[in-house]
């Protein structure tokens, strides 16, 4: 890449950073606040050491010891976001007088689009991703995308062969007339299209829609719908013993630069279609796999040195995004240590509160900006750009792979539907391709954990990668949001599986990570790596000071004592500071609310059960494997999502920790109201704290109440769910009962 670009020597500054304005007040409040915690520790130990003749006491106090340890241990990888956070801007205006205008002297890039279930990801969905993007503000000629269907779908080939036809229109469509949305779904959808030019547009959609949408409600892909020789030989290749889990290579070359042209004459980029490889007694590490498999066969037909990675579903906002990227990679000073950069994601369709903090406003742009000051934000995913080399080895240490032409510095001289080219795309797409090899472990994407972008992030930068947050003010990708709880835990559920096989491996962050990147990174992706372990205070406070408050049991400082303004201050302190960053961070005291809120959820749900299924992996017991997160949309699901009501809908184990949370703080709220109407003011000093956290926790509980009182029906909590968590919370009382009373 450093070939194609001249030195930013002397030229106006293509980017600048400033650290944020709280980042030393960020860093007193931190010292003060650290006091404060260690305090509370040491109140916990004098209390303990004085619980030792009752053996509830005993538990009592040990539980919130463990409680305030962990929530200690959290807020201190916390602040490592907060002591050096940056912001970034870009000026692609100066990229004139950096790369020249000649198309020989601009990087080429190839855009990777992963699918694997036409039912829940639609290929319509995915088309339009790929459109978006290949509709780009640059040369054409340089773009090359590749879709990986880890499905061997046929009608997601169909899609593509469709969309194909269409891009011929839709590409000149969009230089012409300077559209900014090139996602043709979105772009329809807020233009009027009134001009006969528009409207002819969206009829040749509309109509490939309906096709696409026949062809996957039917499964298959008809003789009718199959127009040439060319794709009824791609289509032969799904025979009677084809299925999704075990089926030969497919690669197919849709769009070819060197021969394809648009309606104006203008060359069209590449575009590939590729199933890879599928083997029962083959592993093949889900998407980490399939992104390997992208590498490799890119590699052999264009070896482009910036790759971008999109989700099925994230179709590009921006068409000028190159630019800014170029930014970075065509400044010579920092270009060749930088391994990514990474745009936020960020998602168009959340309804005004984002009742499910699908926004996740902290993990995608709050502490990004905050890791930017220290080493670079770690990979989400989507909407990132690599430089090629980035997946082989340090900066300073190359690994050279098993095939010269797999080299980042390989440059192919063969057109990518040479027979040689073919040959060799297809070997290195096999199911056993890797065996032997150092794919997946010191080169390419990373195997290890089910979240394979933080991974991988992690492991490229302790390796010496510096990595970079770009957040322009218009979003570059929007991606869709899950609209029903249940989809949205299972997907956080997966990732907390993912994380703790990092956090327990021996990449351990608290380890590894701090001796390559030093204690301020690795405590960030130790952050992470422990989420899950926020279901253990959660549960805790969720249940124990409940439970003793039903039996009369006073487990907090009273009014009166100084311990008690310790735990306001603590209390407040955190929520505060959080909610600054939050506001800060462009949200609004709503969704914050409902950041919050969802914490408290995915700790008593995805991220409990996500810990249990990873202690039973661990000791070899079988769990349920990577499931995808479902693109479908339901009308009924979407008008109440709307209306900003909690979809549950369907039994599931997740929803019964919620559930016996909200019976039990309502249940003890109850109580402790009854008790201090009846006792006066001695019983309200001596309750207080325990009443605040109860009705902090029943607010928090209010979209449950709705589920489970109001509606038996339509996203309601079955009724099963209600009895069996009913069920379990008498059963825990009864154990509570019996203890305190011992």
């Amino acid at each position: 890449m450093e070939a194609l670009l001249r030195s930013t020597g002397g030229s106006p500054p293509l980017h600048t950073a400033k650290i944020s304005r709280l980042a030393i007040s960020n860093r007193i409040f931190a010292a003060v606040y650290a006091s404060a915690v260690l305090t509370l520790l040491y109140h916990h130990l004098e209390t303990l050491a004085d619980s030792t003749t009752s053996i509830s006491s005993l538990l009592i106090s040990l539980s919130l010891l463990i409680a305030d340890l962990i929530l200690a241990f959290m807020w201190t990888t916390t602040q490592s976001f907060r002591m050096h956070p940056v912001y970034r801007t870009e000026s692609p205006e100066s990229l004139a007088k950096v790369v020249t205008d000649q198309t020989d002297c601009v990087p080429a890039m190839d855009v990777f689009i992963c699918t694997a279930d036409p039912y829940k990801e639609p290929p319509m969905g995915v088309v339009n991703t790929a459109l978006s993007v290949m509709a780009y503000d640059y040369p054409p000629e340089k773009l090359s995308l590749y879709v990986s269907d880890d499905g061997g779908s046929a009608p997601t080939l169909f899609a593509f062969l469709e969309a194909a036809k269409f891009a011929a229109h839709w590409l000149p469509f969009c230089r012409k007339n300077d559209v900014v949305e090139r996602s043709p779904e979105v772009y329809f959808a807020s233009n009027d299209c009134r001009f006969s030019e528009a409207q002819k547009i969206k009829t040749m959609y509309e109509s490939m829609k309906v096709r696409v949408e026949n062809v996957v409600e039917r499964g298959k892909v008809g003789d009718e719908f199959i127009t040439g020789e060319e794709e009824s030989q791609a289509f032969n290749k799904w025979t009677d013993g084809f299925t999704r889990q075990d089926h030969p290579t497919v690669i197919q070359v849709i769009l070819d630069k060197s021969k394809d042209r648009d309606i104006t004459g203008h060359v069209m980029p590449n575009l590939i279609y590729v199933s890879r490889e599928k083997s029962m007694t083959s592993h093949h590490h889900f998407k980490a796999g399939a992104l390997n498999v992208l590498i490799r066969v890119s590699a052999i037909m264009m070896n482009s040195p910036i790759i971008l990675t999109l989700d099925c579903d994230t179709y590009s906002n921006d068409p000028k995004t190159l630019q800014r990227v170029l930014c970075y990679f065509s400044d010579t000073k920092v270009e060749s240590k930088v391994g990514y950069i990474q745009f936020p994601q960020k998602f168009h369709g959340i309804n005004k509160n984002d009742i499910y903090g699908c926004e996740i406003k902290r993990l995608f742009v709050i502490n990004p900006q905050g890791m930017d000051g220290l080493n670079g934000p770690n990979h989400v995913g989507t909407g990132c750009f690599f430089n090629r080399r980035v997946f082989f080895g340090g900066p300073s240490a190359l690994l050279l792979p098993e095939l010269p032409e797999l080299s980042p510095y390989h440059v192919v001289n063969k057109p990518i539907q040479s027979p040689q080219v073919l040959k060799l795309a297809h070997r290195v797409a096999g199911c056993n391709y890797e065996n032997q090899t150092q794919w997946g472990f010191k080169v390419g994407v990373r195997y290890g954990s089910l979240v394979e972008d933080y991974f991988t992030g992690y492991r490229v930068q302790c390796e010496g990668w510096k990595t970079i947050f770009c957040n322009p003010d218009r979003p570059a990708f929007y991606g869709e949001a899950p609209i029903s709880l249940i989809d949205v835990l299972n997907q956080n559920k997966r990732w907390a599986i993912g994380l703790l096989e990092v956090a327990f491996s021996k990449y351990c962050p608290l380890t590894f990570g701090i001796s390559l990147m030093g204690p301020l990174m690795g405590l960030a992706y130790a952050h992470y790596a422990f989420w899950p372990i926020w279901s253990i205070p959660a549960a805790i406070y969720a249940f124990v000071p409940q439970f003793t408050l039903l039996n009369g049991v006073t487990i907090f400082p009273k009014v009166s004592e100084p311990w008690f303004v310790l735990y306001l201050f603590l209390f407040f302190g955190a929520y505060g500071q959080d909610l600054l960053d939050f506001i800060v961070g462009g949200g609004t005291f709503q969704r914050w609310w409902g950041d919050q809120r969802m914490w408290m959820i995915r700790s008593l749900s995805c991220f409990l059960f996500g810990s249990i299924e990873y202690s039973m992996k661990s000791l070899g017991i079988s769990t349920h494997g990577f499931n995808v997160t479902s693109k479908v949309l339901n009308e009924e699901q979407s008008k109440r999502y709307e209306q900003g009501v909690f979809e549950f809908g369907v039994h599931s184990p997740l929803f019964v920790p919620l559930t016996m949370a909200a019976i039990t703080n309502l249940a003890a709220l109850i109580f402790a109201i009854v008790t201090i109407l009846r006792g006066g003011g001695g019983d309200f000093e001596r309750l207080l704290m325990q009443l605040l956290i109860v009705a902090f926790a029943v607010v928090n509980c209010l979209p449950v109440y709705e589920a489970m009182i109001f509606r038996s029906n339509k996203g309601g909590i079955p009724i099963k769910t209600t009895l069996l968590a009913t069920f379990l919370t008498l059963t825990l009382f009864a154990v509570a009962y019996v203890t305190l009373r011992n």
